[in-house]
């Protein structure tokens, strides 16, 4: 079974080691950039803290944005099992990689979720002012850009992952790919509430989700799409504005 497959938590990080130890003994100049990384570290939480620290922070500031996702997979387990979807999400659906390890290293849309993860449990804890701060470097250094507000389940992968803005309170289900450039948020009509995107959606390149709707579940939102109406559970939407195509023929009848 290849590690890819890999998804319950318990076998994730030995997965990710087994693919250090070979990749170090491949290359020795690699192997200390993976020492560091992942070899010196004693579980998943501690190696992915460190990683977060390394990619939002300068050298002085590393250790408050490590010490700040140490604090929150240790306060919330239930983050690191999330952390663990991504990743073996990733691996499922990106035909380019085939373990865990490299986009646990290198895919800076997996590395802003998770720094998105600690900001939102640092909101929820009323610790505001550094959930904000996490938003604003995974901004400036990974252009993601995740209101600490928003709530997104597991297994979403962001493919890609240049330009994603995603505003307060946007609520993303389980299994969500979305691509580069999109953005998901309120419009400028009042009420000003946010999207609610379904279990399995795929979010394709440029689209921009807006205003007080849902999209359906395993919904495809089509590259260069706005949508600013409900689209409902399997079907397609594509064009400016949004028109719908390939639904199921339980809604095309409705």
């Amino acid at each position: 079974m290849p590690e890819a497959a890999v998804d319950a938590s318990d076998d994730l990080w030995p997965a990710i080691r087994r693919e250090a130890q070979r990749a170090a003994a491949a290359d020795p100049f690699f192997g200390k950039t993976l020492a560091g990384a992942i070899l010196t570290h004693d579980d998943f939480a501690a190696a992915l803290a460190d990683l977060i620290g390394r990619r939002l922070g300068s050298r002085a500031e590393r250790a408050r944005f490590t010490f700040f996702s140490r604090d929150a997979f240790h306060d919330e387990p239930d983050l690191i099992e999330a952390a663990g979807r991504d990743l073996a999400a990733i691996a499922r659906r990106d035909p380019a990689v085939t373990d865990l390890l490299p986009p646990l290293l290198h895919y800076k849309g997996y590395i802003a979720l998770q720094a998105w993860r600690v900001s939102n449990w640092l909101w929820r804890h009323d610790r505001r002012d550094a959930a904000l701060l996490f938003q604003n470097e995974a901004s400036n250094v990974l252009q993601v850009s995740i209101h600490p507000a928003a709530s997104i389940g597991s297994a979403v992968y962001l493919d890609h992952a240049t330009g994603i803005v995603i505003g307060a309170n946007v609520v993303i289900g389980d299994d969500v790919t979305i691509l580069q450039n999109v953005s998901i948020g309120r419009s400028s009509e009042l009420p000003a509430r946010s999207p609610r995107i379904g279990r399995g959606v795929y979010i394709g390149a440029g689209a921009s989700i807006l205003g007080d709707i849902s999209i359906g579940d395993l919904a495809k939102i089509g590259a260069g799409t706005v949508v600013t109406g409900d689209v409902p559970a399997g079907c397609t939407a594509v064009g400016n504005p949004a028109r719908l195509t390939n639904c199921p023929e339980t809604v095309s009848a409705a």
